[in-house]
């Protein structure tokens, strides 16, 4: 039986996977080879090779109630959006209530992990490392769990950007950018589009002479601010929405393009991608589109060559005179420690089953934690496969057989390349809502929502209408927790309170607006259950009075 585990990493993914074994009655051991928690999330003035950064500027693209941990709702006075600093501020305090920290040991860097002669029967690892000072030690775990991500190893394809060698100023990789200290009257050049090429742009923007960004495909803009000024990504997040898009992808998708050639037209701003929407995660900038209507940034395509200080583009076009390249340009993946082959790659993934299990272990006792992307935030995702896999772990869930993942694996991988414009850089996307669902269902922690319908249905149409927030995993089953009615309950509240800096006088009256907003509200509702339930029931078999009683609460929602 498993009782020890080896945690990689003490960034969002390690602590979580920290406090699921925790949870699970597990004995964690975290090995940090920083001397401090947050992982990506905290800013280094000075990184070290083979570790995460960010900028200084970072703001995180995801809300807080989307990207919060489960059991633990962010502080209500946070703003929506933090910065890298308050992010860190929540993890800390993560970390600090469910007293993780005696469990990580900081500047231990995991040299190598190996399997025991008895594997096969044991499942056991051995898990060398070594301190800051250079001592070594090997310690024997019953399972490993990997999360040190995928934003450690720069990639530099200097083979694609001829004359780069000679080029007369000065270049380096997004991973080496802290601020824009320095570039105060430059000509720089940032190749990629992606959120960190976005960023650099507008933040180097506002000191250089000019600013040109490179791309080769072009890219979806999105802003952190939705309708209302409420956090985007609460909008159009919820399982309604999921089932809407799943039956009608193509026109769910042109809406959405439509809706963001509104608020600038990506074509003329010499940005329209050759992908559609949900085929590539967008880039997360509010700042951008003002930069380039304001022609602090032009939007360049892909880079030729270099001869000196010019930079020629694909089109003719030449800048000279360019003093700094930064290549935006994504990163490797890699595990040096973990066994050669162990995580084989295939198509454009590890063959990883559900993205977690390798394949090919005589025993289920090492997992990868939050070596994944979608559309939204990470934690949620990380603390679902570490439940998962703790679970796995103790037995209590058990794997299929290998040919059966096996087959998993390539649909997954098959489904991966139709559905995404995949890269080899980041083969890591999924749908958001159907992979927690997955899982949960496995766990046993997907909410129930007819039962919730049926019993609370001010919570059931929140779940059903409202943003997929995590705390809805953990309503019911393992790892349930009592506060989830409340924190779903209270995520709007939270939301405002932020924004309540100066309280305006209210309006004398809103009664045509709200009697409009009950009734749209009202007859979506109605659809939105009949929609559900369509598949699996006929309107008959419906309980009596359930329509009406959903309705009514419904009403009472938007009334309070």
């Amino acid at each position: 039986m498993v009782c020890t585990v080896a945690v990689i990493g003490a960034g969002p993914s390690g602590l979580t996977s920290i406090k699921s074994c925790l949870d699970e009655g597990l004995e964690p051991t975290c090995f940090e080879s920083s001397e401090d928690i947050g992982g990506l999330w905290r800013f280094k003035e000075h990184p070290d090779p083979g570790r995460a950064n960010i900028y200084e500027s970072v703001i995180i693209n995801s809300s807080k109630e989307m990207m919060s941990y489960s059991d633990f709702p962010p502080p209500a006075h946070l703003p929506n959006n933090m910065h890298h600093s308050q992010l860190l501020s929540y993890l800390r305090l993560y970390a600090q209530t469910f007293d993780l920290f005696k469990h990580i040991y900081f500047q231990t860097t995991v040299v190598s992990v190996r399997q025991r002669p008895d594997f096969p029967v044991s499942g056991q690892w051995e898990v060398k490392t070594e301190k800051r000072e250079g001592q070594r030690e090997t310690q024997v775990f019953d399972a490993v769990m990997v999360c040190t991500g995928h934003f450690t190893q720069p990639h530099l394809p200097l083979n694609d950007f001829p004359g780069i060698e000679e080029f007369e100023g000065t270049y380096f990789h997004s991973w080496e950018y802290r601020s824009a200290e320095g570039l105060q009257g430059k000509r720089v050049v940032v190749v990629g589009i992606g959120n960190s090429g976005g960023d650099i742009a507008v933040d180097a923007s506002r000191v250089a002479e000019q600013v040109y960004l490179s791309t080769r495909k072009g890219a979806w803009v999105v802003s952190r601010v939705g309708a209302g000024g409420l956090p985007g990504d609460l909008l159009g997040t919820s399982r309604l929405d999921r089932l809407v898009q799943k039956l009608f992808p193509s026109w769910i998708t042109r809406m959405m393009e439509k809706k963001l050639n509104r608020t600038f037209d990506h074509r003329l701003y010499g940005l329209q991608p050759k992908h559609r929407f949900f085929a590539q995660i967008p880039v997360v900038n509010d700042d951008l589109p003002g930069r380039i209507i304001s022609g602090r940034v032009l939007v360049k395509p892909n880079i030729r060559e270099i001869k000196g200080s010019s930079v020629v583009f694909e089109d003719g076009s030449v800048v000279e005179k360019v003093d700094v390249v930064v290549f935006a340009t994504g990163y490797n993946y890699d595990f040096p420690f973990l066994p050669s082959g162990l995580l084989a790659n295939g198509g454009h993934r590890l063959c990883l089953y559900r993205h977690v299990f390798p394949l090919g272990l005589a025993r289920p006792s090492l997992a990868v934690v939050g070596f994944i992307c979608n559309l939204g935030a990470i934690n949620p995702l990380a603390e679902m496969q570490a439940r998962w896999a703790t679970q796995v772990f103790k037995g209590l869930l058990t794997l299929p057989s290998e040919e059966a993942m096996l087959q998993d694996v390539k649909r997954d991988t098959s489904t991966l390349q139709n559905r995404f414009a995949c890269l080899e850089r980041h083969p890591l996307q999924v749908d958001h809502i159907p992979y927690m669902d997955s899982m949960a269902e496995e766990l046993g922690v997907r909410p129930n929502l007819l039962g919730l319908l049926l019993r609370e249905p001010d919570v059931g149409l929140r779940v059903l209408l409202g943003p997929c927030t995590p705390y809805q995993y953990r309503l019911r089953g393992p790892g349930q927790w009592d506060g989830a009615r409340q924190a779903i309950l209270t995520q709007w509240e939270r939301v405002a309170q932020p924004f309540r800096t100066r309280m305006p006088p209210q309006p004398e009256s809103r009664t045509r607006a709200s009697s409009s907003l009950i009734l749209i509200l009202t007859l979506s509702g109605t659809v939105l259950l009949l929609t559900t339930f369509y598949t699996r029931h006929s309107l008959s078999s419906l309980p009596t009075g359930l329509l009406y009683k959903i309705t009514t609460q419904l009403i009472q929602i938007i009334k309070a």
